[in-house]
């Protein structure tokens, strides 16, 4: 099966149980959303293919290596934002360095229930250099611009890594053309002289 994208990319949820990690990739990766989602217990993985800047980007869910993370808290849930900190902590220890994060205050559809304020996660995401979406897995919003934001990100951390890969790629394409052209024999080819070693 041939490939369908041009680079692969790990992404990471992480934050407390029952932000709506999951149902933030389900929404993402399958357009589909369960009010009754049961907790998920070690690692979702799943994967899509977006376009950004003409490159085709395979983006998977996943905790191995990830290139950009989403630290997920509940807009409903104080606690889960307040543990954000400790979140952010953990990823600036043990995350690659130079990986890319965002913001995410989640169930922004929950406004009746609301305890942590728009103006709270804007400024958590000011104080730590991040992009900062309110989302709802449920309504679909902010959905797609989060995760493509994030895919812009690493990306753009990334460009150098892909330009040498590009240039690496054009360079065994023309070589190979230039093996192709030397292995074509000259004058005519019926003729009973035409070597081909």
């Amino acid at each position: 099966m041939a490939k369908q994208y041009d680079v692969l990319f790990r992404l990471l949820l992480i934050g407390d149980s029952g932000v709506g990690k999951t149902c933030l990739l389900c929404r993402f990766t399958d357009n589909e959303f369960h009010s009754s989602h049961i907790s998920t217990i070690g690692v979702d993985f799943k994967m899509k293919t977006i376009e950004v800047d003409g490159i085709k980007e395979r983006t998977l869910g996943c905790s191995l290596a990830a290139a950009g993370i989403f630290l997920v808290y509940d807009i409903s849930s104080e606690r889960s934002y307040q543990h954000i900190m400790k979140w952010v902590s953990d990823v600036d220890e043990y995350a690659p360095e130079g990986v890319q994060k965002i913001l995410i205050g989640n169930k922004a559809d929950e406004e009746q229930k609301r305890q942590v304020g728009r103006e709270q996660g804007q400024q958590l995401a000011r104080e730590y250099g991040m992009d900062f979406y309110e989302t709802s897995a449920c309504t679909n919003l902010n959905i797609k611009e989060s995760f493509t934001r994030l895919t812009e990100l690493v990306l753009q951390a990334h460009r150098k890594e892909l330009e040498g890969l590009r240039t690496h790629a054009s360079h065994e394409l023309a070589l190979a053309e230039l093996e192709e052209e030397e292995g074509k024999p000259e004058g005519p080819v019926n003729s009973s002289k035409t070597c081909w070693c």
